[in-house]
């Protein structure tokens, strides 16, 4: 069984920090879904589609990462229902301290 993780956040915008995380994940799961919040009631610096494209060319054109094992989207929904669609109980965190 492949094992799915879910990093959900919203990046606004992608940092070294989650790079990292990307990468460590990367090295645990057969697929890692980078989920990028877009909610109505916060104020983003970037459009829901900019930071996808900002993501996108971050994983794959400068860190060359695997496309395979990333998929970058976009949600509205609760992570839980996230988690029920790509079949995951994984959800991968970073920690701010």
């Amino acid at each position: 069984m492949k094992k799915v993780a879910i990093y959900p956040g919203t990046f606004d915008p992608i940092t070294f920090g989650h790079i990292d995380v990307i990468k460590k994940g990367l090295k645990f799961f057969d697929k890692l879904v980078v989920a990028v919040s877009d909610g109505e009631n916060k104020d983003y610096l970037f459009s829901k589609d900019e930071r996808i494209e900002i993501i996108y060319k971050a994983l794959f054109s400068d860190l060359k990462l695997n496309k395979n094992k990333i998929e970058i989207i976009s949600f509205t929904s609760l992570t839980t229902d996230l988690c029920r669609k790509y079949k995951s109980n994984i959800i991968l965190r970073g920690l701010r301290a």
